[in-house]
């Protein structure tokens, strides 16, 4: 995505199945009125301790008031509102990508930004972004078929839509951040009424089961 967000990132900006051009990533925050039997969910892939709960603390330190509603991820997904009639076909769908994929390599190095296009600083994958792009094409099919305002640019988001002196701190304090882990595969979110997004399925590459979340 050349002018990206996290796709938890998002939904603190509204709620609906077609993106706005800053829905590329989950957000937080969205508190107001939902259709009845209507859910707002997302896909990604969590990043794992310890480096998922550092760069969440970091942004949070960057004073990002969606730090604590959002864990910290890799979107596919980004949020989208879905009947939740539909639940048990997506979850079903999510289990067959899951199958046939299996265990890859992420590498993240140093910090990039959306700016001026999108007031996103990020985290940079070095390797994995081909793996991601694979399985968010599957993702992106079947009963979660939809279109993206921009092209997929997995990244992991650490400021957002702050001002522009902490996004240049943000950016320079990240600069030599590196961590590298095993995607095991990846996982569903809900967005509550509250604004937090809650991880509720995991789905395993190679065998698809869904185990309890915290893998």
């Amino acid at each position: 995505m050349v002018a990206d967000r996290s796709p938890l990132d998002v939904a603190a900006a509204g709620q609906g199945e077609a993106p706005t051009a800053a829905e590329t990533t989950m957000t937080g925050g969205v508190t107001g009125p939902r259709a009845p039997g209507r859910r707002m969910i997302g896909v990604a892939v969590p990043i794992p301790d310890p480096y998922g709960s550092f760069l969440q603390a970091r942004r949070a330190s960057f004073g990002d008031p969606l730090a604590h509603a959002i864990p910290t991820h890799i979107t596919l997904l980004p949020p989208t509102e879905v009947d939740e009639t539909a639940l048990d076909a997506i979850q079903e769908h999510l289990v067959r990508i899951a199958r046939t994929e299996r265990p890859f390599t992420i590498r993240l190095r140093g910090s990039g930004t959306f700016r001026p296009v999108s007031p996103v600083v990020f985290v940079a994958l070095a390797e994995g972004i081909g793996g991601c792009e694979r399985v968010q094409e599957k993702v992106l099919s079947g009963p979660l078929a939809r279109s993206l305002p921009f092209p997929y640019h997995p990244h992991v988001t650490i400021a957002h839509h702050l001002p522009d002196d902490v996004m240049d701190r943000a950016f320079k304090e990240l600069a030599g951040y590196s961590a590298d882990f095993q995607v095991w595969g990846f996982s569903l979110y809900e967005h509550g009424m509250d604004g937090v997004w809650r991880r509720q399925s995991d789905f395993v590459f190679g065998d698809g089961v869904l185990p309890a979340p915290g893998r």
